[in-house]
Protein backbone atom coordinates (compact mmCIF):
# COMPACT_ATOMS: atom_id res chain seq x y z
CA UNK A 1 0.00 0.00 0.00
CA UNK A 2 1.23 3.44 -1.07
CA UNK A 3 1.23 6.28 1.99
CA UNK A 4 -1.09 8.57 1.91
CA UNK A 5 0.05 11.94 0.88
CA UNK A 6 0.88 14.86 3.37
CA UNK A 7 -2.03 17.09 3.76
CA UNK A 8 0.18 20.20 2.36
CA UNK A 9 0.29 17.95 -1.00
CA UNK A 10 -3.62 17.53 -1.02
CA UNK A 11 -4.05 21.38 -0.36
CA UNK A 12 -1.67 21.91 -2.92
CA UNK A 13 -3.44 19.64 -5.53
CA UNK A 14 -6.69 21.16 -4.64
CA UNK A 15 -4.98 24.23 -5.07
CA UNK A 16 -4.12 23.67 -8.34
CA UNK A 17 -7.72 21.91 -10.02
CA UNK A 18 -9.55 25.24 -8.38
CA UNK A 19 -6.86 27.48 -10.39
CA UNK A 20 -7.63 25.19 -13.07
CA UNK A 21 -11.43 25.85 -13.05
CA UNK A 22 -11.71 29.82 -12.36
CA UNK A 23 -8.76 29.83 -15.39
CA UNK A 24 -11.14 27.50 -17.64
CA UNK A 25 -14.19 30.12 -16.54
CA UNK A 26 -12.72 32.88 -17.21
CA UNK A 27 -11.57 32.46 -20.73
CA UNK A 28 -15.18 31.22 -21.01
CA UNK A 29 -16.08 34.31 -23.34
CA UNK A 30 -13.75 33.92 -26.21
CA UNK A 31 -14.80 29.93 -26.20
CA UNK A 32 -18.54 32.03 -26.93
CA UNK A 33 -17.98 34.38 -28.84
CA UNK A 34 -16.48 31.76 -31.50
CA UNK A 35 -19.70 29.80 -31.84
CA UNK A 36 -21.59 32.40 -33.62
CA UNK A 37 -23.76 33.00 -35.25
CA UNK A 38 -25.34 30.58 -32.27
CA UNK A 39 -27.58 32.99 -30.04
CA UNK A 40 -27.54 32.99 -26.06
CA UNK A 41 -30.84 30.38 -26.09
CA UNK A 42 -29.10 27.89 -28.90
CA UNK A 43 -26.23 27.38 -26.61
CA UNK A 44 -27.66 27.08 -23.46
CA UNK A 45 -30.07 24.52 -24.32
CA UNK A 46 -27.15 22.66 -26.30
CA UNK A 47 -24.96 23.21 -23.04
CA UNK A 48 -27.61 21.65 -20.88
CA UNK A 49 -27.91 18.48 -22.70
CA UNK A 50 -24.50 18.01 -23.74
CA UNK A 51 -23.76 18.38 -20.08
CA UNK A 52 -25.77 15.52 -19.66
CA UNK A 53 -24.60 13.74 -21.83
CA UNK A 54 -20.64 13.99 -20.75
CA UNK A 55 -22.18 13.46 -17.32
CA UNK A 56 -23.99 10.09 -18.18
CA UNK A 57 -20.72 8.78 -19.77
CA UNK A 58 -18.58 10.16 -16.76
CA UNK A 59 -21.41 7.82 -14.31
CA UNK A 60 -20.62 4.63 -16.64
CA UNK A 61 -16.64 5.40 -16.90
CA UNK A 62 -16.21 5.76 -13.35
CA UNK A 63 -19.09 3.22 -12.25
CA UNK A 64 -20.92 5.57 -10.20
CA UNK A 65 -24.46 4.28 -11.29
CA UNK A 66 -24.92 3.24 -7.63
CA UNK A 67 -24.41 6.37 -5.72
CA UNK A 68 -26.36 8.12 -7.88
CA UNK A 69 -29.19 6.26 -7.64
CA UNK A 70 -29.18 5.98 -4.14
CA UNK A 71 -29.45 10.15 -4.23
CA UNK A 72 -32.64 10.04 -6.42
CA UNK A 73 -34.39 7.76 -3.84
CA UNK A 74 -33.96 10.70 -1.50
CA UNK A 75 -36.67 13.43 -2.13
CA UNK A 76 -34.82 15.94 -0.46
CA UNK A 77 -31.92 15.71 -1.96
CA UNK A 78 -33.88 15.79 -5.29
CA UNK A 79 -35.67 18.95 -4.78
CA UNK A 80 -32.19 20.36 -3.98
CA UNK A 81 -30.53 19.48 -7.04
CA UNK A 82 -33.71 20.55 -8.57
CA UNK A 83 -33.76 23.88 -7.17
CA UNK A 84 -29.79 24.36 -8.10
CA UNK A 85 -30.53 23.57 -12.20
CA UNK A 86 -32.88 26.53 -11.76
CA UNK A 87 -30.48 28.55 -10.35
CA UNK A 88 -27.03 27.34 -12.44
CA UNK A 89 -29.78 27.69 -15.69
CA UNK A 90 -30.61 31.48 -14.56
CA UNK A 91 -26.65 31.89 -13.82
CA UNK A 92 -25.80 30.20 -17.73
CA UNK A 93 -28.18 32.06 -19.56
CA UNK A 94 -27.80 35.82 -18.30
CA UNK A 95 -23.78 34.95 -18.40
CA UNK A 96 -23.94 33.53 -22.36
CA UNK A 97 -26.33 36.74 -23.11
CA UNK A 98 -23.86 39.09 -21.70
CA UNK A 99 -20.55 37.67 -23.40
CA UNK A 100 -22.52 37.86 -26.65
CA UNK A 101 -24.18 40.88 -26.47
CA UNK A 102 -20.94 43.26 -25.50
CA UNK A 103 -21.21 43.09 -21.79
CA UNK A 104 -17.99 40.56 -20.64
CA UNK A 105 -17.05 43.41 -18.38
CA UNK A 106 -20.25 43.27 -16.73
CA UNK A 107 -19.96 39.72 -16.70
CA UNK A 108 -17.04 40.11 -14.55
CA UNK A 109 -18.30 42.77 -12.05
CA UNK A 110 -20.80 39.77 -11.27
CA UNK A 111 -18.45 37.32 -10.08
CA UNK A 112 -16.36 40.46 -8.48
CA UNK A 113 -19.22 41.23 -6.35
CA UNK A 114 -20.22 37.43 -6.13
CA UNK A 115 -18.06 37.12 -2.67
CA UNK A 116 -19.77 40.15 -1.20
CA UNK A 117 -23.59 38.74 -1.99
CA UNK A 118 -22.59 35.21 -0.12
CA UNK A 119 -21.48 37.12 3.05
CA UNK A 120 -25.01 38.84 3.00
CA UNK A 121 -26.31 35.66 1.91
CA UNK A 122 -24.63 34.66 5.54
CA UNK A 123 -26.32 37.32 7.28
CA UNK A 124 -30.02 37.13 5.56
CA UNK A 125 -30.39 33.00 5.33
CA UNK A 126 -27.94 31.64 8.37
CA UNK A 127 -28.35 34.04 10.32
CA UNK A 128 -24.33 34.74 10.69
CA UNK A 129 -23.01 37.57 12.66
CA UNK A 130 -20.59 39.93 10.19
CA UNK A 131 -17.39 41.62 11.84
CA UNK A 132 -16.91 45.61 11.10
CA UNK A 133 -14.97 45.05 8.88
CA UNK A 134 -17.41 42.97 6.42
CA UNK A 135 -19.98 45.47 6.94
CA UNK A 136 -17.34 47.93 5.75
CA UNK A 137 -17.13 45.88 2.29
CA UNK A 138 -20.96 45.47 1.89
CA UNK A 139 -21.10 49.30 1.85
CA UNK A 140 -18.28 49.79 -0.89
CA UNK A 141 -19.73 47.38 -2.65
CA UNK A 142 -23.35 49.10 -2.68
CA UNK A 143 -21.66 52.61 -3.36
CA UNK A 144 -20.11 50.89 -6.07
CA UNK A 145 -23.39 49.45 -7.44
CA UNK A 146 -24.80 53.25 -7.17
CA UNK A 147 -21.95 54.91 -8.57
CA UNK A 148 -22.55 52.44 -11.79
CA UNK A 149 -26.33 53.12 -11.81
CA UNK A 150 -25.82 57.20 -11.89
CA UNK A 151 -22.61 57.79 -13.26
CA UNK A 152 -23.06 55.27 -16.43
CA UNK A 153 -26.80 55.96 -16.88
CA UNK A 154 -27.63 52.07 -16.63
CA UNK A 155 -28.74 49.28 -13.96
CA UNK A 156 -26.16 46.23 -13.97
CA UNK A 157 -28.86 43.89 -13.93
CA UNK A 158 -26.57 41.20 -15.64
CA UNK A 159 -24.13 41.85 -13.36
CA UNK A 160 -26.16 41.32 -10.18
CA UNK A 161 -28.45 38.21 -11.76
CA UNK A 162 -24.94 36.56 -12.27
CA UNK A 163 -23.71 37.30 -8.62
CA UNK A 164 -27.26 36.74 -6.70
CA UNK A 165 -27.48 33.38 -9.07
CA UNK A 166 -24.24 31.86 -8.27
CA UNK A 167 -24.01 33.35 -4.77
CA UNK A 168 -27.58 31.15 -4.23
CA UNK A 169 -26.68 28.54 -5.82
CA UNK A 170 -22.87 27.87 -3.71
CA UNK A 171 -25.77 28.31 -0.45
CA UNK A 172 -27.94 25.74 -2.05
CA UNK A 173 -25.35 23.28 -2.75
CA UNK A 174 -23.62 23.95 0.91
CA UNK A 175 -27.10 22.32 1.70
CA UNK A 176 -26.42 19.25 -0.18
CA UNK A 177 -23.29 18.96 1.17
CA UNK A 178 -21.02 16.36 1.13
CA UNK A 179 -24.29 13.97 0.31
CA UNK A 180 -24.04 14.23 -3.81
CA UNK A 181 -21.05 14.07 -5.47
CA UNK A 182 -19.87 16.15 -7.91
CA UNK A 183 -20.56 14.08 -11.17
CA UNK A 184 -23.94 13.13 -9.75
CA UNK A 185 -24.78 16.56 -8.81
CA UNK A 186 -24.65 17.87 -12.31
CA UNK A 187 -26.07 14.79 -13.37
CA UNK A 188 -29.12 15.41 -11.94
CA UNK A 189 -29.24 19.51 -12.40
CA UNK A 190 -28.85 18.68 -15.82
CA UNK A 191 -31.75 16.51 -16.04
CA UNK A 192 -33.89 18.68 -14.46
CA UNK A 193 -33.27 21.19 -17.05
CA UNK A 194 -33.80 18.67 -20.02
CA UNK A 195 -37.25 19.70 -20.66
CA UNK A 196 -36.08 23.58 -20.39
CA UNK A 197 -33.36 22.79 -23.30
CA UNK A 198 -35.96 20.96 -25.56
CA UNK A 199 -38.09 23.77 -25.55
CA UNK A 200 -35.69 26.51 -26.17
CA UNK A 201 -34.21 23.87 -29.20
CA UNK A 202 -37.80 23.48 -30.54
CA UNK A 203 -38.57 27.55 -30.44
CA UNK A 204 -35.34 27.94 -32.33
CA UNK A 205 -35.98 25.88 -34.36
CA UNK A 206 -39.48 26.94 -35.46
CA UNK A 207 -38.26 30.64 -35.41
CA UNK A 208 -34.25 31.50 -36.47
CA UNK A 209 -33.54 27.95 -37.34
CA UNK A 210 -30.89 25.90 -35.55
CA UNK A 211 -26.97 26.49 -36.22
CA UNK A 212 -26.00 22.91 -35.35
CA UNK A 213 -23.95 21.40 -38.29
CA UNK A 214 -25.31 24.08 -40.48
CA UNK A 215 -21.73 26.49 -40.29
CA UNK A 216 -18.72 24.04 -40.99
CA UNK A 217 -17.55 21.22 -39.33
CA UNK A 218 -15.48 23.53 -36.87
CA UNK A 219 -18.31 25.08 -35.72
CA UNK A 220 -20.41 21.79 -35.16
CA UNK A 221 -17.20 20.64 -33.26
CA UNK A 222 -17.23 23.71 -30.74
CA UNK A 223 -20.77 23.47 -30.36
CA UNK A 224 -20.71 19.70 -29.31
CA UNK A 225 -17.93 20.96 -26.49
CA UNK A 226 -20.46 22.64 -24.82
CA UNK A 227 -20.82 19.53 -22.42
CA UNK A 228 -17.51 19.16 -21.63
CA UNK A 229 -16.39 22.86 -21.43
CA UNK A 230 -19.52 22.99 -19.20
CA UNK A 231 -18.55 19.56 -16.84
CA UNK A 232 -14.94 19.93 -16.84
CA UNK A 233 -14.36 23.27 -14.19
CA UNK A 234 -17.42 22.32 -12.36
CA UNK A 235 -15.96 18.98 -11.46
CA UNK A 236 -12.16 20.87 -11.29
CA UNK A 237 -13.69 23.46 -8.92
CA UNK A 238 -15.42 20.00 -6.94
CA UNK A 239 -12.18 18.66 -6.69
CA UNK A 240 -10.47 21.65 -5.36
CA UNK A 241 -13.15 22.83 -2.96
CA UNK A 242 -12.78 19.00 -1.04
CA UNK A 243 -9.01 19.62 -1.04
CA UNK A 244 -8.30 23.42 -0.19
CA UNK A 245 -8.30 25.75 2.56
CA UNK A 246 -11.37 27.97 2.26
CA UNK A 247 -8.72 31.14 1.99
CA UNK A 248 -7.06 29.71 -0.69
CA UNK A 249 -10.48 29.22 -2.49
CA UNK A 250 -11.56 32.93 -1.46
CA UNK A 251 -8.31 34.19 -3.10
CA UNK A 252 -8.22 32.03 -6.14
CA UNK A 253 -11.81 32.92 -7.11
CA UNK A 254 -11.26 36.19 -7.96
CA UNK A 255 -9.11 34.47 -11.25
CA UNK A 256 -11.75 34.42 -13.39
CA UNK A 257 -13.00 38.09 -12.89
CA UNK A 258 -10.17 39.21 -13.98
CA UNK A 259 -9.36 37.40 -17.00
CA UNK A 260 -13.04 38.15 -17.70
CA UNK A 261 -12.17 42.17 -17.19
CA UNK A 262 -9.10 41.88 -19.26
CA UNK A 263 -10.53 40.25 -22.15
CA UNK A 264 -13.61 42.67 -22.24
CA UNK A 265 -11.61 45.67 -21.44
CA UNK A 266 -8.56 45.15 -23.74
CA UNK A 267 -9.55 42.56 -26.16
CA UNK A 268 -13.14 43.43 -27.01
CA UNK A 269 -12.69 46.91 -26.57
CA UNK A 270 -15.87 47.39 -24.05
CA UNK A 271 -16.24 51.07 -23.11
CA UNK A 272 -14.67 51.93 -19.77
CA UNK A 273 -16.08 55.14 -18.46
CA UNK A 274 -14.52 57.14 -15.75
CA UNK A 275 -17.85 56.05 -13.53
CA UNK A 276 -17.31 52.30 -14.18
CA UNK A 277 -13.42 53.04 -12.94
CA UNK A 278 -14.63 54.53 -10.08
CA UNK A 279 -17.40 51.60 -9.52
CA UNK A 280 -14.89 48.90 -10.15
CA UNK A 281 -12.20 51.10 -8.28
CA UNK A 282 -15.02 50.35 -5.17
CA UNK A 283 -15.50 46.55 -5.62
CA UNK A 284 -12.00 45.93 -6.00
CA UNK A 285 -11.24 47.83 -2.55
CA UNK A 286 -14.00 46.16 -0.82
CA UNK A 287 -12.84 42.81 -1.79
CA UNK A 288 -9.07 43.74 -0.75
CA UNK A 289 -10.68 44.83 2.62
CA UNK A 290 -12.71 41.13 2.40
CA UNK A 291 -9.99 39.00 1.79
CA UNK A 292 -7.43 40.91 4.22
CA UNK A 293 -10.25 40.51 7.23
CA UNK A 294 -10.54 36.27 6.53
CA UNK A 295 -6.94 35.59 6.20
CA UNK A 296 -6.55 37.58 9.15
CA UNK A 297 -9.75 35.61 11.10
CA UNK A 298 -8.68 32.30 9.54
CA UNK A 299 -5.12 32.75 11.66
CA UNK A 300 -6.90 33.84 14.81
CA UNK A 301 -9.05 30.54 14.46
CA UNK A 302 -5.76 28.65 13.63
CA UNK A 303 -4.17 30.26 16.55
CA UNK A 304 -6.70 29.69 19.07
CA UNK A 305 -6.36 26.03 17.81
CA UNK A 306 -3.26 26.04 18.75
CA UNK A 307 -3.73 27.08 22.01
CA UNK A 308 -6.35 24.81 22.90
CA UNK A 309 -4.25 21.93 21.60
CA UNK A 310 -0.78 22.67 23.39
CA UNK A 311 -0.09 20.56 26.02
CA UNK A 312 0.46 21.99 29.38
Amino acid sequence: MTPAPPPASGAVRGGLFAFSAYLLWGVLPLYFLQLAPTGPWEIVAWRIALSLVFCLLLLTVLRAWRPFLAIVRQPRLLGLTALAGLLIYVNWQTYVYGALTGHVIETSLGYFINPIVTVLLGVTVLRERLRPVQWIAIGLAVAAVIVIVVGYGSFPWIALTLAVSFGVYGLVKKQIGPSVDAVSGLTLESLWLLPVAVVQLVVVGVTTGLTMGANGSLHTVLLLAAGAVTAIPLLLFAAGARRAPLTVMGLIQFVAPIIQFGIGVWLLHEPMTLERWIGFGLVWVALVVLSVDSLVAARRRRASVSDVTEPV
